[in-house]
């Protein structure tokens, strides 16, 4: 990871409630801490503390980023309001990250030969967010489009697997049969949740690209629309 900047990173796209903060000296601080239905008292006072223990202050960050989504729909309007309500206040713009990238680049980090990830967050009713992610110069690289899907298509659709991958997020635990069919040829990684530490490398990456966006145009990605979700009070 290169970096010459302050970036904070918020993330509760998921049951998980993540906070990281990268300097300019390249320290990483960062809390991650499994809290459903609790982001929003625990957020903000989470981005204190790692400020704090970062020895900055908010009006030293250069940029907000934050977990794009797929995830909970509550959850991710949750993280990017704070996000952009920081952003706002300090006059800063914004990056979002994927939450299942972030997985995949945890499972690189944590397995510095990894080439390959399949990412997988249960969505309830039936389906999964999906992604595949390579490893290219060790940040990892989306292949194709992140889905949500039903796991019997994907799995009439996933023939060629990769071999020696490795399996992140919830799906995998929540339908065995998805697992059975990539377990074959991939590892099943205890990398359940996304953590905002490892969406700050991408961020760096899209930052020095020009990708930083004013707080206003910062967007989520849902991959289902709002009125579906509708649709299941309380499964969100």
């Amino acid at each position: 990871m290169s970096s010459t900047l302050n970036i904070l990173c918020i993330d509760s796209s998921t049951e998980a409630c993540s906070v990281a903060l990268i300097t300019k000296q390249q320290n990483i601080h960062h809390r991650f801490m499994l809290a459903p239905r609790e982001h929003t008292q625990k957020i903000l006072p989470t981005v204190d503390d790692v400020v704090k223990e970062a020895g900055l202050t908010l009006s030293d960050l250069d940029y907000i980023a934050y977990g794009r989504g797929p995830g909970s729909f509550t959850g991710v309007r949750i993280g990017i309001s704070i996000a952009q309500g920081l952003a706002f206040g300090l006059d800063l713009k914004m990056v979002g990250v994927s939450t299942l990238q972030a997985m995949a680049q945890q499972a690189l980090q944590e397995n510095p030969t990894c080439e390959s990830v399949y990412a997988a967050i249960d969505a309830r009713m039936g389906e999964i967010y999906f992604a595949h992610y390579i490893n290219v110069d060790g940040q990892m690289s989306l292949q194709g489009i992140e889905v949500v899907i039903k796991p019997e298509l994907l799995i009439e659709q996933q023939q060629t697997i990769f071999e020696n991958s490795i399996l992140v997020g919830t799906g995998w635990q929540a339908y065995p049969e998805l697992l059975a069919h990539f377990s074959g040829t991939s590892v099943l990684s205890e990398i359940l949740y996304p953590n905002s530490s490892f969406m700050l490398s991408a961020a760096a990456q899209f930052i020095s690209q020009g990708e930083a966006v004013e707080p206003e145009l910062a967007t989520p990605v849902y991959l289902r629309d709002t009125v579906t979700w509708k649709k299941l009070p309380g499964r969100e």
